[in-house]
């Protein structure tokens, strides 16, 4: 069988750290760099909304196995906050719902307003975002007239910075926990001001491991010659980097590879359950590589996610 197969596309392996531009998807964005690339399969590790721009990493081929693990990680962005009015997005693409006068504020009258949404704290998401009610999108309801009643949950926000204040904007550095919405946030610094607030801009800096300063701007990508594009590439394992790392002699892969359960030296494991990053030789590759996650009891290690032999086979070396 021909391996590009009918698209002409590729078994392409490995993460690119892209710096999305405002103003597209990031289901576009990762289109055109999979175009780019030619690989045949594709996936990134969560959107950034149109608005956003900044650091996406997208996982290509084997790693889209992994590209779950991402969406844990923790995140960093940089927020341009519109005081004084609100929005029915909590973003600048939505409709004015309400304008007021912004308080005069010193810094350390701003500081104890922005450390009370510090740590552990409740969050109602806004009604125009993915998350589902009933298994549809909550930005259908909100586009069809909808308003729904949302419970709040519980987000983690590590640290709120000032960038810049001046009039009505506020510029601010956020690190946070999964799932933490920025839009919300704008909202909710706006309405404890009591003024209102909305979401002007963003741009994420930190993505887990990774930084901005890591990233490739989509044009850069698009024009460049696909072998330049493909050099861009992380290995698979660039998501997994937090893991421990366990390298198997060529029995203990093969069997690995089979399905089974294996025990490796006790020495070379950790003291306690684990996650770990295999690597070893196989039939597809003669020199030790990346083989997947396995599960480590403190007994045995069993499967939990592995290459595929083609995979093997077509994953750099």
């Amino acid at each position: 069988m021909n391996p590009q197969g009918r698209s002409g596309r590729e078994p392409v392996h490995g993460v690119l750290l892209l710096d999305k531009p405002r103003g597209c998807t990031s289901q576009q964005a990762l289109q055109q760099a999979r175009r780019a690339l030619g690989a045949a399969k594709a996936g990134h590790t969560g959107t950034l909304d149109p608005l956003a721009e900044g650091l996406l990493p997208l996982c290509f081929g084997a790693a889209t196995k992994f590209a779950q693990t991402h969406l844990e990680a923790d995140k960093a962005y940089v927020a341009l906050v519109q005081l004084g009015v609100s929005t029915t997005t909590c973003d600048a693409e939505g409709e004015v719902t309400r304008r007021a006068a912004v308080p005069s504020l010193d810094p350390a009258g701003l500081r104890r307003v922005l450390d009370g949404f510090v740590g552990d704290i409740l969050q109602v998401p806004p009604m125009h975002s993915a998350l589902k009610r009933d298994g549809r999108p909550l930005y259908e309801y909100a586009r069809a007239g909808q308003e729904l009643d949302l419970p709040a949950r519980a987000v983690r926000i590590d640290a709120i910075e000032v960038l810049g204040f001046e009039h009505d904007m506020l510029s601010i550095e956020v690190r946070c926990g999964k799932g933490t919405y920025i839009r919300s946030l704008a909202r909710d610094i706006g309405d404890a001001l009591g003024c209102g607030a909305h979401l002007a801009g963003l741009r994420r800096t930190r993505s887990g491991g990774f930084d901005l300063a890591q990233a490739r701007p989509l044009q850069q990508v698009t024009e460049a010659e696909r072998g330049q594009a493909r050099a861009w590439l992380l290995p698979v394992d660039a998501l997994l980097r937090d893991l421990p790392a366990l390298e198997l002699e060529p029995a203990l892969s093969a069997a690995l590879l089979q399905g089974r359960a294996v025990v490796p030296p006790a020495a070379s494991c950790p003291a306690e359950s684990a996650s770990l990053r295999i690597y070893g030789a196989c039939d597809a590759v003669a020199a030790p590589v990346f083989l997947g996650v396995a599960r480590w009891d403190g007994r045995e290690l069993s499967v939990q996610r592995l290459l595929s032999p083609e995979e093997l086979r077509t994953q750099p070396q």
